[in-house]
């Protein structure tokens, strides 16, 4: 079984390693640093150095491989799970494009093509869960808290990106779409901000972000629903400040003999700022909560995750999380555990038990141990 990673960033060199444990895995990507990174890690994963971005490569490029996983920035990811299936490979996307991945069902259906997206954490874990339960219940709440934070905190910011910060800044800018009594309400990121405890790591503060995205269409009947990003407290009340300030802007504006974007020279200084250190601890929390009824009985489900950087490894939190779900993802296809043709979001994935436990086992068995409490409500 041949393999293809495209993006060597942090997650797509996890997803690489880990998938070349049992498989012929090539890493693919336009940078030569990237791909160094991973051949000094892992020399058993195979390194290819092309421009990702050139749609006329693809279907040459992709053609000896049974199964292709896109792990490239955000704003690469539509066009890159495009290419992908009309080269008629089955994929599994971790890109969190701002677009809708359905919108390619029909080509997927076209080309015989199994696609599923968004198979990281948040979207993904999230995903997975309540397609799960909705199965067996009468859902009438989804919450969602993520987030990725460092171990150290440093000021003023407090916070770590493990990928790119223009994804980061995109999150922080992108209107929020949220569930409210049956009706879709569209909120400002960074609204609504809140604090909350979490055991082992204390107050954490969330706010709306845009990370329901597929289940608004898939779960349409679920009359409430929310995702917030988790923050150490005060980093909101920054971020605001630069975006207010102007500081995110796209528009390039005159400076001194040379024109600039404002939010290009923002993401550059805030990649150093926010730049995780080679073997930097850092650790990812999460928090899912499904309310609903069984009969006449409102029960609630809540998944945690609470997972640290791997010293033994040398692997964030966020790579392993991310990463080894869209991994499990790629077995799910290999063991034909689900062959359905078109493009596929977790959610609809997760509401096959014997999937929704075969992704728990695999994470487990990388030691990402997902919590389960169960309890009656009133």
């Amino acid at each position: 079984m041949k393999i293809a990673v495209l993006g060597a960033g942090m997650i797509g060199r996890t997803i690489a390693t880990d998938l070349s444990a049992s498989f012929d895995v090539t890493s693919v990507d336009k940078s030569a640093a990237s791909l160094e990174i991973l051949r000094s890690r892992n020399p058993a994963v195979k390194t290819l150095q092309s421009d990702l971005t050139d749609a006329s490569r693809y279907k040459t490029l992709l053609q000896p491989f049974d199964i292709v996983v896109t792990a490239v920035p955000g704003f690469m990811g539509y066009n890159t799970l495009k290419q992908v299936i009309d080269a008629g490979k089955n994929v599994v996307d971790i890109s969190f494009s701002p677009e809708d991945m359905l919108q390619l069902d029909e080509l997927a259906k076209e080309r015989d093509v199994t696609a599923i997206v968004d198979c990281g954490v948040a979207p993904g874990m999230s995903n997975f869960i309540l397609g799960r339960y909705n199965g067996e219940m009468k859902v009438e709440n989804f919450e969602c808290y993520v987030g990725g934070l460092p171990k150290l905190r440093k000021k003023p910011f407090e916070y770590k990106a493990p990928f790119s910060p223009v994804d980061v800044i995109e999150e922080y800018t992108r209107p929020a779409r949220l569930k409210e009594n049956g009706q879709i309400v569209t909120k400002q990121a960074l609204s609504e901000i809140e604090l909350m405890d979490f055991d082992e790591i204390g107050t954490l503060e969330a706010f709306n972000t845009d990370g329901l995205r597929s289940i608004l269409d898939t779960m349409e009947h679920i009359p409430n629903m929310k995702e917030k990003t988790l923050r150490y407290p005060g980093h909101s009340a920054l971020i605001i400040a630069l975006q207010r300030s102007g500081f995110f802007d796209t528009a390039p504006f005159a400076f001194q003999g040379t024109t600039i974007s404002p939010l290009a020279f923002t993401s550059s200084i805030l990649f150093n700022e926010w730049r995780l250190s080679p073997g930097e601890e850092e650790l990812t929390v999460m928090k899912v909560i499904v309310d609903g009824l069984t009969g006449n009985k409102k029960k609630r489900i809540t998944y945690s995750l609470l997972d640290r950087y791997d010293t033994h490894t040398q692997t964030s939190s966020m790579a392993r999380s991310t990463g080894y779900t869209a991994t499990a993802g790629v077995r799910l296809l290999i063991n034909q555990l689900f062959t359905a043709k078109g493009v596929f979001p977790p959610e609809k994935i997760g509401s096959s038990n014997a999937c929704f436990e075969y992704v728990l086992k695999h994470l487990k068995e990388r030691n990402v141990v997902w919590k389960m409490e169960e309890q009656q409500i009133q």
